[in-house]
């Protein structure tokens, strides 16, 4: 499946992102902690540069924690700075103020000993839609100043915002690339939900999920399910969309005549994966390899 998706004000995003860099000390690009490469917008280090950046791995209580410290590690070994956090429940959201300074000592360093005042630092908040930018900048701001939302590209404009003394947010409407080379990586988005699915076919998602899920987490779909068995592998579109039809009709998902609603069975499972239901995953690992699915 190819997935094109390019919103107007995506463009216009990344023209003003170009504009207000000058004045942006720190980038703070979130990503989603389960799928730490296919959620980074490539476009996002060719339009910042060398500028100071944090990377913070969110939604990381969804994922499994040893590989989040692989890839911590993975992204201070490329020069950044990286921390876990749970933008929804604040877990790590206090660390932050701090890691953006620390990306900044030296040149505070210089301030203090020229006798100046550091100001506030000026963070430019990036990533893709639905990665949770509203939900972290309203933590860091102790108020909702930002609108969020369970669907992707909830923001639409950008606008600075104060968090404590110490930290000036700028956000900016997610972006996502305008297509999707690699085939992979848009299913990986989808099924985490970076895509609004009113331009997919969940039922093919469903199955890509399965697919990708079940060599590591069989045990987990059958209990989840009440599957009585479930192949380790799932070579094809039909052996998953067999197991979706399972599903579908263990949970009731049914159409007229007793027919499974694929759609319906597909919603079910995506939410369970989101959700958190299946588990802790985290399905890509460093060095490049995809869908690599773990467990806790």
């Amino acid at each position: 499946m190819t997935i094109q998706w390019f919103p107007g004000h995506m463009t216009r995003a990344k023209r003003q992102i170009e504009e207000k860099l000058k004045l942006i000390d720190v980038v703070i690009e979130l990503i989603d902690a389960r799928i730490p490469q296919s959620s980074r917008n490539p476009m996002i280090d060719e339009i910042v540069g060398t500028k100071p950046r944090l990377m913070l791995l969110n939604k990381a209580d969804l994922a499994d924690p040893g590989r989040t410290a692989e890839w911590a590690a993975h992204f201070r070994s490329l020069g950044h700075e990286a921390l876990a956090i749970d933008a929804s429940s604040g877990s790590g959201v206090k660390e932050i103020p701090l890691k953006a300074r620390e990306l900044l000592r030296e040149k505070i360093e210089r301030q203090i000993a020229k006798g100046m005042k550091p100001r506030s630092v000026r963070a430019l908040i990036v990533g893709i839609p639905n990665v949770g930018k509203s939900t972290l900048i309203n933590r860091l701001a102790g108020r909702n100043v930002a609108v969020t939302g369970d669907r992707p590209g909830v923001t639409k404009g950008q606008q600075w915002i104060r968090s404590g003394s110490e930290l000036e947010l700028l956000d900016t409407p997610g972006i996502l690339w305008p297509k999707f080379e690699d085939p992979l990586a848009g299913n990986l988005l989808a099924a985490t939900g970076a895509i609004k699915e009113d331009v997919l076919h969940i039922d093919e998602v469903a199955c890509f999920v399965l697919q990708t899920l079940a060599p590591h987490y069989g045990e987990v779909l059958k209990e989840r399910y009440g599957l009585a068995e479930l192949p380790a592998e799932l070579p094809d579109t039909q052996s998953a969309a067999e197991v979706l039809e399972a599903i579908g009709r263990r949970r009731g998902c049914l159409a007229g005549g007793g027919h499974v609603d694929y759609e319906k069975a597909a919603g079910v499972l995506l939410r369970d994966l989101r959700s958190g239901k299946l588990g802790r995953l985290t399905l890509e690992k460093p060095g490049g390899g995809s869908a690599a699915a773990e467990s806790k």
